[in-house]
C-alpha cells in the first residue's frame, strides 16, 4: 500500500522557489504595458524625448509605453523606484546627465550606483544648454550679466532643477570670478515662473526644454554651452568664446536594471536606435531640439555612460560643489 500523503498547503505551495518567481520571457517581450520612468517633472528635455521614443516603440510593438514622471532629489526619487522594480524589462528609466553622470559626484550616498545597478540600452542624443534671461532683462549679453555680478556680489540669483542647470552656473561663477546664489527647484516649470517674476535673474536650461520659451521670445539666450555656436542659433555665442575650454554637454538615454535579460536589452537597443533615426523623430531631435542622436550598440551605450561620468566628475570639481 502506498503511504498516505497530505495535500500541500497553500503556504507550502507559495514557498516553492520555482513557483515564487518566474524569469522574464524575452521571446514574448513586450507582452504587456511597459513603463518609462522619467525622474523629473513634465516639460523638460527628458520628458519630451521619452514620450517621442516611447510612442515609436508603442506603435512598433503594439503594447503601451507609459511615461511616468517621478521627480525629486535631482532625479534620485525616480531612479530608486526603477532600482526596486522587477528586472523584467517592463520598467525602464530615462537616464540623464543628472541621474547617471553627476549625482554620484554630487551626493555622498545617492542610494544607487549607475554602473552597478543599471545598464544604458540606448542613447537618444547629446546636447548642451542655454544661459537664459527673461526677454525684458536689462542684461543683453553675458558680458552685461558678469559685469553686474562683479559690481554687485551676491545680488544675482540663478535657478536650477538638475545637474545640467546647477553645475554650469557654478562653473561660470568660478571662471568669471563672481559671486551669485543658486536657488533649487523641484520642477522646471517653477523655475521658469520665478525667472519671469524676477525672483531669479538667469538660469541654464538644456536646449530642448528651452526651445519653446526662446522661440516664443519669452526668454533670451545669452550664451550656449556647446564647444561652438549651434547652426540652429548662430547668433548665440558659445561660452567657450569668452572662456576657452568651457564646455558643458550632457546626454539622454534609456536604462534598465542590470539584471534584465540580455535578449530584452538587445530588443530595446534595436527599438531605440530605430526610433531616433526614424524620419519624423530624427528631424525633431536634430532640427527642433538641437540634440545629436547617437546610434550605439549595447557596449557603445555603456561606454558613453562611463565617459559622461568621468566628464562630469571634472565639471563638479571645477564648480567646487561639495557632495551633500
Amino acid at each position: 500500500m502506498l503511504p498516505f500523503r497530505r495535500p500541500l498547503s497553500r503556504r507550502a505551495i507559495l514557498a516553492v522557489p520555482a513557483l515564487a518567481a518566474l524569469p522574464a520571457r524575452a521571446d514574448t517581450w513586450p507582452a504587456k504595458a511597459v513603463h518609462i520612468v522619467v525622474p523629473f517633472a513634465p516639460g523638460g528635455s527628458g520628458d519630451i524625448t521619452a514620450r517621442l521614443v516611447g510612442k515609436y516603440m508603442e506603435d512598433k510593438t503594439g503594447q503601451p509605453f507609459v511615461v511616468e514622471n517621478k521627480a525629486g532629489a535631482n532625479g534620485i526619487v525616480g531612479v530608486l523606484s526603477v532600482k526596486s522594480a522587477p528586472p523584467d524589462g517592463y520598467t525602464l528609466m530615462l537616464a540623464t546627465t543628472s541621474t547617471n553622470a553627476a549625482n554620484i559626484h554630487m551626493y555622498k550616498s545617492p542610494g544607487y550606483d549607475p554602473e552597478k545597478d543599471f545598464q544604458v540600452v540606448g542613447v537618444i542624443g547629446t546636447s548642451g544648454t542655454f544661459l537664459v534671461v527673461p526677454a525684458d532683462s536689462p542684461y543683453k549679453s553675458m558680458a552685461d550679466l558678469v559685469a553686474y555680478a562683479k559690481a554687485n556680489p551676491g545680488k544675482l540669483n540663478y535657478g536650477y532643477f538638475n545637474a545640467s542647470s546647477q553645475v554650469p552656473a557654478a562653473v561660470l561663477g568660478e571662471k568669471a570670478g563672481v559671486d551669485w546664489q543658486g536657488i533649487a527647484y523641484k520642477a522646471i516649470g517653477n523655475a521658469w515662473s520665478d525667472l519671469y517674476s524676477g525672483a531669479i535673474q538667469f538660469m541654464f536650461v538644456d536646449l530642448t526644454a528651452a526651445r519653446g520659451q526662446v522661440v516664443a521670445k519669452k526668454a533670451r539666450p545669452l550664451a550656449i554651452s556647446l564647444p561652438e555656436r549651434s547652426p540652429l542659433y548662430p547668433d548665440v555665442p558659445a561660452l567657450a568664446e569668452t572662456y576657452p575650454g568651457f564646455v558643458s554637454t550632457g546626454f539622454l538615454a534609456i536604462a534598465v536594471p542590470k539584471a534584465v535579460p540580455e535578449e530584452i536589452k538587445q530588443k530595446l537597443n534595436t527599438l531605440i536606435n530605430e526610433a531616433i533615426f526614424s524620419d519624423g523623430i530624427n528631424k525633431r531631435l536634430t532640427d527642433e531640439f538641437a540634440l545629436t542622436p547617437r546610434k550605439l550598440d549595447l557596449a557603445q551605450s555603456a561606454a558613453q555612460d562611463r565617459e559622461e561620468r568621468a566628464k562630469w566628475a571634472e565639471y563638479v570639481r571645477i564648480a567646487k560643489i561639495e557632495p551633500q
